[in-house]
């Protein structure tokens, strides 16, 4: 465990300047099938996954927590079937009527933290114990918790191999990209939903607001833990 973190931290400069193919095309000669994409479906997500089906055969899992929008389980469904593969899904112990009777109704709007703890980091933990690396959308202007983003990191949350191939991408080139390629996508984001998570905890964005003021609104919460650095 140490090595690999040594030789991230080795490698670290010098991918910085590799661009979202070769990353990927690294991670891909490295780890194989212990490589994964977690992928939310948003704007970034489908962009990896278009990338990565150009370059290799690739396992890409995404965190079901039972509330995600009704346009975001169809544009999985639309995504296996045009690029030919299975998402995982990795989900919950606890059902949502289950979570309610535990914890009362409505966790996520008394505490959303908690939530999110049930819902996505601890079956993230639980998927990512069985990978040797795994990769994210992660893009540095998106958030400024995410401003010092690396494009390959050791993810000691977690502990493993943290590849960020889209870091230094701006939200102009995503969609580029998208147009350019054809790509599909969440239809929420053409009604001014930039970033996509749950239905109880997402609203659209209105102008001059950040990207991820609909997120947990009302709170003083940006992300649900899974990019949060211990």
């Amino acid at each position: 465990m140490e090595l690999l973190e040594q030789q991230v931290a080795e490698l670290q400069g010098d991918a910085e300047s590799w661009d979202a193919q070769q990353l990927l095309r690294w991670g891909f000669s490295q780890f194989g099938q212990s490589l994964a994409l977690a992928s939310s479906f948003g704007a970034e997500d489908v962009v990896l996954i278009d990338i990565a089906s150009r370059l290799s055969k690739f396992r890409v899992f995404t965190l079901d927590t039972d509330f995600l929008f009704r346009e975001t389980y169809v544009l999985i469904d639309e995504i296996e079937t045009h690029y030919g593969i299975e998402v995982e899904r990795a989900r919950a112990e606890l059902t949502p009527e289950a979570q309610a009777a535990q914890h009362g109704p409505a966790l996520w709007a008394s505490r959303p933290d908690a939530c999110c703890q049930l819902r996505k980091v601890e079956p993230l933990k639980k998927k990512l114990a069985g990978l040797a690396a795994w990769v994210t959308g992660v893009r540095r202007d998106q958030a400024p918790t995410r401003a010092n983003t690396r494009k390959i990191e050791w993810d000691a949350k977690f502990g493993l191999v943290k590849l960020n191939p889209l870091a230094d991408w701006k939200w102009s080139q995503v969609w580029d990209y998208i147009r350019a390629n054809n790509v599909p996508y969440n239809p929420l984001h053409d009604q001014d939903y930039p970033s996509i998570g749950c239905t109880y905890c997402t609203r659209p964005v209105n102008p001059g607001e950040d990207p991820r003021a609909g997120r947990w609104s009302g709170f003083n919460k940006t992300e649900c833990g899974l990019h949060v650095k211990d």
